[in-house]
C-alpha cells in the first residue's frame, strides 16, 4: 500500500499546476489588492443602474470583472488549502479571500435588487438601445421569475454580510473532516500494520478478507461515534442556516428554496424517491445475491464494497488508467479526447493522496483558467471511473466556458452529474462489451451495479433523510444527534431490506457526509445517473447525431432552463419516465449477472 508522504515528498508529475492560474503567491497578492480597486468601478452605481442602458451595461460588465477576479483568487487559494489542509499559509490565504469576497458580496448586493425593481419594458427598450445587453436577456428573464424572493437593496446587504455565519458549520465540519480527525490503525492481509484514512478507506472496504474490512469499518465509524454531538451541532446549524434563508426569501420551506434556482419543482424531487421505493425490491434482490455470492450466512454493511469476484479485484496504475479511458469513452469523438489527452498531460489532475489532502476527488476552475482535478488516485478499479467521472465534470467546464459568456458559463448544479455519468457509463459498457473472461465479465457488471447502489439508491437514500431532517426543523422539534440516528437507521432498514445486518456504527454515517453542508445537492446526484444512461444508450445506439445533441448540451452552461437544456439530448426529467427507465436498466443488469452466477 503506497506510503501517505508528505506534501513536498509527492513526484510533480502527478501534481495540478495552480501556476497556470498563479505563478508564485506574489501574483496573487496583486491581484487581491486589485479587488479593492474593481470595487470602487462598481460601488458608483448604486441608485443609478436603471437611468439609463449605458449604467446597466456598465455595471453588469464591471461587476462581471470583479466576480471573474474574486473567483480566480479564491479558487487557486482553496486549492492549494486542498493539498494540504495542516499548511498555514494556505489556510490564511483562503480565509483571506473568502472574508474579502463576503464583504465584497456584501458591498454590491445592491445591484440584483435594483436591476429587478427596474420594470420590464424599460428594460426591454434598453436593449433595443443597446444591442449588446441582449446577451443578457436569459439574466434578466431569471430576474423576473423570481422577483418576488429577492429583498430591497438594504435587506439584500445585510443578507450578503451573514454569509461568513452561513458557511461557518460547513468550515468547521470540512476542518474536523479533513484536518483533525484520526483512526485507529488495523491489521491487513499480511499481518502489517496499517493507518486507516480516509483516500485508503475505499480499496481497505473492498479487501477480501471480512476481518480486515470489519475492523476498517469499526476503524472509521467509531472516530465518527466519538465526535456525534460536535458533528450532531455543526450540522444542526446547518439547517438551521437553510431554513432561515428560505424564510427570509419567502419560500414555503428549504426545499423549495433550494430548488428554485433551477426553476425545478417540488414534485421532480418527491418523484425520485417514490420512484426509488417502487424499485427497492431490485435492491432487496441485489443484497440477497450478495450474499449468496460471498457464501455467507448474514451479510453485514462492511460486506457491501468488495467485489463479488475477489480475484478480478486488480490494480490499475495511472498511466494505464489513461489508455482504458481513451478507448472508453471514443464513441464521444475526435474533439473530445484530443482535448481530454491535452487536459491529462497538462496539468489538470493532482493525483494521489498525500498527507492533510482533501479526501475524494473534484473537478474545479475559474472561467479564466482550464479546469482542473483533484484525485486521490489508489490504483483501484474504482478510481478509473472516479478519473472518467471527474473528467467529464472538467470537459463539461471546458466546453462551456469556450462557448458562453461568463454570464452563462456555469451550468447548473442540477446539470453537473449529467456528463460525468456519461462517461462512466461509456466506460463500463467498453469494458464490459470487450470482456471475454465470464467471471471478469460477472466483476465488471457487479461493478456497474454498485454505480447504481451508490449513485442512485443511496444518493436518493441521503435525499429522503435531508428532506426529513429539514422538515422536523422546520416544524421547531430538536435535530439531535440521537434522532438522526435514528432516521438514518430507519431509512437503511428499508432501502437495504431484510438481508442486511444493521451494524450500529451505520446510525452514524450521517455524520460523515460533506454533502449534507449542501442543502439538497444529492437528489441531482440520481437525477443525473438516470439522465446520463438514456444519454449514453442515445450515444451508443444513434452515434453522430446523439453525441451532437450531447455537445450542444455540453456547451450550453445556464444559457436556458437546466430541464430545457436536458432536453436538448432527449431526455425530460419532469416525468418519472427516465429514473424508472435506468432502474429497469440495474434489474436487467442484475438478471445477468444471476444467470452468469448460477
Amino acid at each position: 500500500m503506497r506510503a501517505n508522504k508528505k506534501r513536498n515528498e509527492m513526484d510533480n508529475r502527478y501534481k495540478w499546476k495552480l501556476e497556470d492560474i498563479y505563478a508564485a503567491n506574489d501574483a496573487w497578492e496583486q491581484d487581491f489588492k486589485l479587488v479593492r480597486e474593481y470595487l470602487e468601478l462598481v460601488i458608483p452605481y448604486q441608485n443609478q443602474i436603471g437611468e439609463s442602458a449605458k449604467n446597466l451595461w456598465g455595471c453588469l460588465q464591471d461587476s462581471e470583472k470583479l466576480d471573474r477576479l474574486i473567483e480566480k483568487l479564491y479558487i487557486y487559494a482553496r486549492m492549494r488549502r486542498d493539498e494540504d489542509n495542516a499548511n498555514d499559509t494556505y489556510q490564511r490565504l483562503f480565509a483571506r479571500i473568502e472574508a474579502l469576497a463576503i464583504e465584497a458580496g456584501s458591498m454590491i448586493s445592491f445591484i440584483i435588487p435594483e436591476i429587478s425593481s427596474i420594470e420590464e419594458e424599460l428594460i426591454y427598450s434598453y436593449m433595443e438601445e443597446e444591442p449588446k445587453l441582449k446577451q443578457y436577456s436569459h439574466f434578466f428573464a431569471e430576474l423576473f421569475r423570481l422577483k418576488d424572493h429577492i429583498l430591497s437593496p438594504a435587506e439584500e446587504k445585510i443578507i450578503a454580510m451573514s454569509a461568513d455565519l452561513s458557511i461557518s458549520s460547513r468550515n468547521i465540519f470540512t476542518m474536523l473532516n479533513n484536518a483533525d480527525i484520526k483512526f485507529a490503525e488495523i491489521t491487513d492481509e499480511n499481518g502489517n500494520k496499517v493507518e486507516v484514512t480516509k483516500g485508503r478507506y475505499g480499496g481497505l472496504m473492498e479487501s477480501p478478507n471480512r476481518e480486515v474490512r470489519k475492523s476498517t469499518f469499526d476503524s472509521l465509524y467509531d472516530s465518527y461515534g466519538k465526535l456525534i454531538n460536535t458533528i450532531g451541532a455543526s450540522l444542526n446549524g446547518s439547517v438551521k442556516s437553510d431554513i432561515f434563508y428560505a424564510k427570509v426569501r419567502k419560500y414555503s420551506s428549504s426545499l423549495e428554496a433550494a430548488l428554485a434556482s433551477d426553476n425545478i419543482e417540488i414534485k421532480v424531487y418527491e418523484s425520485l424517491i417514490d420512484s426509488v421505493h417502487q424499485h427497492l425490491p431490485s435492491l432487496h434482490r441485489y443484497m440477497e445475491l450478495r450474499k449468496k455470492m460471498l457464501g455467507l450466512d448474514s451479510i453485514h454493511m462492511y460486506d457491501l464494497y468488495n467485489p463479488l469476484v475477489a480475484e478480478h479485484n486488480v490494480k490499475v496504475g495511472y498511466e494505464k488508467a489513461h489508455e482504458i479511458l481513451l478507448k472508453g469513452l471514443a464513441p464521444l469523438g475526435k474533439d473530445y479526447l484530443a482535448t481530454m489527452i491535452e487536459g491529462l498531460d497538462g496539468g489538470w489532475v493532482d493525483v494521489y493522496e498525500n498527507e492533510g489532502k482533501t479526501s475524494g476527488a473534484y473537478s474545479w476552475g475559474a472561467y479564466d483558467t482550464h479546469p482542473y482535478i483533484l484525485m486521490n488516485y489508489d490504483d483501484k478499479l474504482n478510481d478509473i471511473f472516479t478519473l472518467a467521472h471527474e473528467l467529464g465534470h472538467s470537459m463539461h467546464t471546458y466546453y462551456s466556458n469556450r462557448k458562453q459568456p461568463y454570464t452563462y458559463s456555469k451550468y447548473s448544479i442540477f446539470l453537473a452529474e449529467v456528463a460525468s455519468t456519461v462517461n462512466e457509463s461509456l466506460l463500463i459498457d467498453y469494458l464490459i462489451a470487450n470482456s471475454s473472461d465470464k467471471r471478469e465479465k460477472m466483476y465488471l457488471i457487479n461493478h456497474y451495479l454498485e454505480q447504481f447502489r451508490g449513485t442512485v439508491f443511496r444518493q436518493t437514500m441521503f435525499a429522503e433523510f435531508e428532506k426529513i431532517i429539514h422538515e422536523i426543523a422546520e416544524q421547531g422539534e430538536a435535530l439531535t444527534p440521537q434522532r438522526c440516528n435514528e432516521i438514518y437507521l430507519d431509512l437503511n432498514r428499508m432501502y437495504y431490506g431484510k438481508d442486511v445486518v444493521l451494524d450500529e456504527q451505520i446510525a452514524w454515517e450521517w455524520a460523515r457526509i460533506p454533502h449534507f453542508y449542501s442543502s439538497f445537492y444529492v437528489y441531482k446526484y440520481a437525477t443525473g445517473f438516470s439522465a446520463a444512461t438514456a444519454i449514453k444508450q442515445s450515444i451508443i445506439s444513434e452515434g453522430e447525431k446523439a453525441v451532437k445533441d450531447y455537445m450542444e448540451f455540453l456547451t450550453a452552461g445556464s444559457s436556458d432552463y437546466p430541464l430545457e437544456i436536458l432536453k436538448k439530448t432527449g431526455v425530460d426529467l419532469t416525468t418519472s419516465i427516465p429514473i424508472n427507465n435506468a432502474l429497469d436498466y440495474f434489474k436487467e443488469l442484475l438478471d445477468q449477472l444471476e444467470d452468469l452466477s448460477s
